[in-house]
């Protein structure tokens, strides 16, 4: 549509294979056809008068053949064609054939059927030409009194427009619509009377509040949402009338509309900051997530009530309501319950830290009872992590939260184990009067404990804080327990055996010798029995570990076994026990290495893992104090470092957040002072109301940008040249997902461009939603096209494409014209977020195309190759000790779960002593 015609606000689907008909077949149907012809006919021209097409001499023939028909869709299709066809002549003069439209346009007010009044009320809103609403005055105003309300509410509409446009045609309309308003007892009506006089009259607004303002609670939810607008507009303009109006708000705050209680409660916090007012509030936000069954609704709620928390003034009445906030947690919505534990673990104070602690240990109980969803899994797991928190601020909870959570260390779902089995780690670390209690506690699970990662974490635990010889004594007695009958594989070749009996019905296949690892003969045999074999389940947790292949948990065992066998030989001073306990621990080790090197594992020891066992086993039997230090202080040292760090972190960034939310005034900033504060300058604050419409369009500006017009022409991309036939430039605005191109076509040429078509595609995650209609150009005429883009992923697209026409009257092939490629930016639509260390592992581990880091060397053993790294960093100036914490620093990240710190450590432990023997005096 070019921008010399007039604006409509109907959009028709043009059929994109359809040939506009001729003229005179258009006028033969429109005169001489039966109802379906004609009005398959009024749509074709409707159409090609939207594609920019001139019909003058199809005007006196509607106004003829077609308008005096009594039919509803010829009759609706009459009001499009009314509003889109030029009125006027060049020099703007009202046309004269319109006179005889007008006096339809009369006909049809006062028409007995009340939808036509209606729909022709509602098409009066549109006209901008006061000649043809003149005539239409009485008419309209006779239609206030129609016994329908749908009549009666288009004729306010009507009014309103009519006086907002032309306002010398209805002067008394604001007195009109009062004394109707007054009269009026249906509810849309009488919304659609009071938002004329909101918008043209305040004062009679204001006034006609006054007399009812005690039975605003009796009105309907539609009235009762643009008084409140009202109440909201006149304390934002007069300060002053907040004590006049308040109590109705505070009385709509129980009306029986959501959207009300919404709003009302909105506007409540705007008028007044008082901590009554604000309870109000929040305590109505509450009851709206609760009631709500919409969990978009649940969401949009929650992030009031997150915007309340912002005010410093109001986090201390929010945090009177942690209570009733955590009620949201009955939603089965996981990112709800998300958001509601965040926002209560921000209102958390030592005053009310108990009583959450109790409700999220009940939740915690309760995720037991329910059925086994992925959602419970999480939920447990935002549970856990909240607790966590909980006794990382406030210590003295951390006695009452650990029984509960030691619980799942023997859970099926591996990450919420895992979260339990990290705030345990830090607990026992940070807080020495709960080791005791952890162990014992750690102890009590340890044998129902079913992931082996969750496993190697308590063998760590265990080993590393077992101080006293009891908890030693009973750290053997559990590892005994978890490995089963020792040695391992000769136990196994025997269960084997053992499991058949004489009266079973066996089937017995070709036998063959096979020589053992020992040197010994042992027979295998292929076996089919009647009885079903033992099940897996039944073994002890470690050996089926062990038999599956994972031998990765031996090593960490070996290493908690020397760590406790060193301990205990600093506790006990006889040499007897000492020796029995250090030959256990080595038997242990040599039965695990035995079965790694078997055939019965289903997948065989690694290299690694037997270094480590081995190197074990060498510190047992030599016991040096220098392996003892490193064993018993530095690996406790480096999980020091790392808390340590992360508690640094998390109180910088509670520092930034509070830096963020003190309003800082410089000495020359200027004070506000509301009383002595112009009226235009009350007026300047930000409209919430203004703001939200703007929001649900998409039109908000980013605050950063200091002059929003130069921000908008930063997004203008010249598509095309100057001194191509069509100049196309686009402006791109990017919503969220939704890219919106506004692309100006200018017909730079003398000819007329027929079936002007923009044609796009894309590359990348980039959908285009609907192909823009054809249009015609008129010499040197321009014309906006729109098209709406989907955004499907997260990675840059190029939108490309070209413009193809006809020329009028020439003879020649299709125009096309190519357009410039248009980039669209990953940074426009995605915005910045944060994730703990547990999760980034997690997507990074989900996007498997980009987690493995290449390295290309010729050296094939890890210890050949972390120990050239150690020789070729330029660390000549450091102690070996500082070079050894600087390289693994260098290589390892801090957030590698403590097994794996361990074991490179004490890998480049080994290799440290080598370092010192390496190097040559300087």
């Amino acid at each position: 549509m070019t921008a010399a015609e007039n604006v409509c606000y109907t959009l028709i689907n043009v059929p994109m294979d359809s040939e506009p008909p001729s003229e005179i077949i258009l006028k033969n149907d429109l005169e001489k056809g039966d109802v379906k012809s004609k009005t398959e006919a009024l749509k074709k021209v409707i159409i090609m008068i939207l594609n920019g097409e001139k019909l003058p001499g199809l005007l006196m023939t509607i106004i003829r053949f077609v308008l005096p028909l009594q039919d509803h869709t010829i009759k609706k299709l009459l009001l499009v064609f009314w509003e889109i066809v030029p009125k006027t002549t060049p020099d703007g003069r009202l046309l004269h054939e319109m006179i005889l439209v007008c006096d339809a346009y009369r006909k049809d007010l006062q028409h007995p059927n009340e939808f036509i009044r209606g729909s022709t009320l509602r098409f009066l809103c549109k006209l901008k030409e006061a000649e043809l609403l003149e005539p239409l005055m009485p008419a309209i105003r006779a239609c206030l009194e129609h016994r329908h309300s749908y009549v009666r509410r288009n004729a306010v509409l009507a009014i309103y427009t009519i006086y907002r446009n032309f306002e010398h045609l209805i002067p008394d309309a604001p007195e009109l619509i009062h004394d109707f308003l007054v009269n009026e007892k249906d509810a849309s009506c009488k919304r659609n009377a009071f938002m004329m006089l909101i918008h043209a009259d305040q004062d009679r607004a204001l006034d006609y509040l006054s007399t009812c303002i005690d039975q605003v609670q009796t009105f309907g939810d539609i009235l009762q949402l643009v008084i409140v607008e009202l109440i909201y507009k006149v304390c934002h303009a007069n300060p002053s009338e907040r004590a006049r109006f308040i109590r109705c708000i505070y009385n709509l705050l129980q009306s029986s509309s959501p959207a009300v209680k919404y709003e009302a409660a909105g506007t409540l916090v705007t008028l007044s900051s008082a901590p009554t007012a604000v309870k109000a509030a929040a305590q109505c936000y509450i009851d709206l997530i609760i009631k709500e069954s919409d969990n978009n609704v649940k969401l949009i709620v929650l992030d009031r009530l997150i915007e309340l928390k912002e005010h410093p003034a109001h986090e201390r009445v929010l945090q009177d309501l942690v209570m009733d906030i955590l009620r949201v947690l009955s939603t089965p919505d996981l990112e709800v319950r998300k958001k509601t534990l965040q926002l209560a673990l921000d209102l958390v104070s030592s005053r009310n830290v108990e009583e959450l602690v109790i409700v999220l240990k009940k939740e915690v109980i309760k995720t037991n009872n329910v059925s086994e969803h992925e959602d419970t899994d999480k939920y447990r797991q935002l549970l856990v992590r909240t607790l966590h928190s909980c006794s990382v601020r406030f210590p003295d909870m951390a006695a009452n939260v650990i029984p509960v959570l030691m619980e799942f260390l023997s859970d099926n779902n591996e990450a919420a184990a895992a979260d339990v089995l990290e705030f345990v780690r830090e607990a026992i670390q940070r807080f020495d009067n709960l080791r005791l209690l952890i162990v014992e506690k750690m102890l009590e699970v340890f044998h129902a404990i079913k992931s082996v990662k969750i496993y190697r974490g308590a063998l760590w635990i265990l080993g590393e804080y077992c101080s006293t010889k009891e908890d030693i004594q009973s750290v053997m007695t559990e590892v005994r327990r978890s490995l089963g009958e020792i040695p391992i594989v000769e136990s196994e070749i025997k269960k084997e055996a053992g499991e058949l009996k004489p009266e079973e019905e066996i089937n017995v296949g070709p036998v063959q010798k096979l020589v053992t690892e020992m040197g010994t003969y042992a027979t295998q045999s292929a076996l089919s029995s009647s009885r079903p074999a033992k099940k897996e389940e039944d073994r002890p947790p470690l050996r089926a570990f062990l038999l599956d292949g994972d031998f990765f948990v031996a090593a960490s065992l070996a290493t908690t076994l020397t760590k406790i066998a060193l301990r205990y030989v600093a506790l006990v001073q006889e040499k007897k026990k000492q020796n029995s306990f250090i030959a256990e621990a080595m038997l242990l080790m040599a039965t695990i290495l035995h079965l790694g090197k078997s055939s019965l594992p289903k997948k065989p020891i690694t290299d690694d893992d037997v270094d480590r066992i081995s190197l074990c086993l060498k510190v047992l039997s030599e016991c040096s104090p220098l392996m003892n230090d490193i064993f018993n202080k530095e690996c406790r040292q480096s999980l020091s470092h790392m808390l340590s760090a992360k508690l640094e972190e998390e109180k910088l960034s509670q520092k930034k957040e509070s830096e963020k939310r003190n309003v800082t005034v410089q000495p020359d900033d200027p004070i506000s002072f509301m009383q002595l504060t112009a009226k235009n300058e009350i007026n300047c604050k930000e409209d919430q109301f203004q703001l939200s419409l703007l929001a649900a369009m998409g039109n908000t500006q980013r605050k950063e940008a200091a002059d929003p017009l130069a921000s908008k022409l930063n997004k203008v991309t010249q598509l095309t040249g100057f001194s191509d036939p069509v100049y196309a430039e686009a402006y791109v605005h990017v919503n969220q997902y939704d890219i919106v191109l506004d692309v100006l076509v200018v017909n730079q040429t003398s000819d007329t461009l027929q079936n002007c078509t923009l044609e796009l595609a894309t590359l990348g995650d980039l959908k285009l939603v609907e192909k823009p209609s054809p249009l015609t150009l008129a010499p040197h005429d321009f014309a906006n096209i729109k098209a709406n883009v989907k955004v499907a992923s997260t990675e840059n697209g190029i939108i490309f494409g070209n413009i193809v026409y006809d020329v009028s009257g020439a003879a020649s092939d299709r125009n096309c014209v190519v357009l410039s490629d248009i980039h669209i930016d990953i940074m426009d639509y995605i915005q910045p977020a944060s994730c703990t260390d547990a999760e980034f592992r997690q997507m990074w581990a989900e996007f498997e195309w980009e987690n493995k880091v290449t390295v290309n060397t010729n050296i094939i053993d890890l210890n050949e190759y972390l120990h050239h790294i150690l020789k070729s960093t330029n660390m000549k100036c450091l102690t070996p000790e500082k070079a050894l914490s600087a390289t693994v620093a260098l290589w390892l990240p801090t957030s590698m779960p403590v097994p794996y710190l361990e074991k490179m450590h004490l890998q480049m432990s080994v290799l440290k002593s080598q370092f010192i023997l390496d190097q040559k005096p300087q």
